[in-house]
């Protein structure tokens, strides 16, 4: 039997990774693939790619990549977006052997956790979670359908006077505010590279530490490829008060639709409870809807109640997808 030889990924890999990814996934998903390899090439550092190489080409692979801030972490980690195995070699060790040279370039960038997900059906999938000592993590997955971007009352109503401010002034004159959509309410616009300072400095005031780096990353992501990236600001009086960031994916293990992953969202605390997240919120979903991405997710801690609290609020619900961790 012959001995698989583990090896980067490379660009002359593709046709391969597709054509076994289609066997496994039951229908192309070029575009996606080639976009990984690209964004990997792009930045070297944020993913890790390794290939298995026979005889007979390529044998497997497994993709990740890089998480510096997404999702509050206050340590890097990596996230398993794919692996695959030619049908001809499976069972032979091929895809333990790249999961292991997966873990050790993680040891080697001062990585200490490798995390994934799956749909609770996926059997096949599952069981090569388990075998590779993954666990059930203690975050919850949670997603909403986009549907076009259609109105949706409990994100897309402005919101009420008293959700808006402490008091209310009742000398205000009477326009019916609750006409407007939440994204009328503030002025929400895509993220520039001038607004990295004022969105350093507010995630700072929140998360209590600097992630100016992950955020330039990731706005310079979005200025390159605005199809995979949508990143919102909003302001209050020409000042950004608030942030969101998302990547619209085709991809990791079984998604049969376009799905957006929102990975950091914040309000700078001097301006919560006014509405600023919803009108982000509502922004985002007229911008999915326009994309044609179907879906939208997020991971929060299950011990996160104000943020699940306003992600049900905008019509979120637990996924069918789980979330697993593999430690160090």
């Amino acid at each position: 039997m012959q001995t698989a030889t583990i090896r980067p990924l490379t660009r002359d890999d593709l046709g391969a990774v597709v054509a076994i990814d289609t066997a496994l996934e039951g229908r192309p998903r070029r575009a996606y693939i080639e976009r990984r390899l690209a964004a990997a090439l792009r930045e070297p550092k944020l993913h890790a790619q390794f290939a298995a190489a026979d005889g007979h080409g390529l044998a497997g692979y497994i993709l990740a990549r890089v998480l510096e801030g997404e999702f509050g972490r206050t340590t890097p980690g990596l996230r398993l977006e794919l692996v695959g195995v030619r049908a001809d070699v499976r069972g032979r060790g091929i895809g333990r052997r790249l999961f292991d040279a997966l873990a050790q370039w993680a040891r080697r960038h001062g990585i200490e956790d490798i995390r994934t997900v799956a749909d609770w059906r996926d059997a096949p999938m599952l069981r090569y979670f388990d075998a590779m000592g993954f666990e059930l993590a203690p975050h919850q997955i949670i997603d909403c359908a986009v549907d076009g971007g259609a109105y949706v009352a409990q994100r897309d109503d402005a919101a009420a006077p008293a959700e808006e401010h402490s008091e209310i002034d009742f000398s205000a004159p009477h326009a019916n505010d609750f006409e407007k959509l939440a994204r009328d309410t503030a002025d929400v616009r895509s993220m520039t590279p001038a607004d990295l300072a004022e969105i350093v400095r507010i995630d700072r005031r929140i998360i209590g530490r600097d992630r100016s780096g992950y955020i330039a990353a990731r706005l310079d992501e979005a200025m390159q490829d605005s199809a995979i990236r949508v990143s919102l600001s909003a302001r209050s009086d020409g000042a950004i008060v608030g942030y969101l960031m998302a990547r619209a994916d085709l991809g990791d293990f079984g998604r049969t639709e376009p799905v957006a992953v929102i990975d950091t969202l914040g309000v700078d605390p001097g301006f919560a409870q006014r509405g600023f997240g919803r009108a982000l919120m509502s922004q985002l979903f007229a911008n999915l809807g326009a994309l044609r991405v179907e879906r939208v997710e997020t991971i929060v801690a299950h011990n996160n109640f104000a943020l699940l609290g306003f992600f049900y609020g905008c019509g979120f619900a637990p996924s069918q997808r789980l979330p697993f961790a593999r430690r160090l």
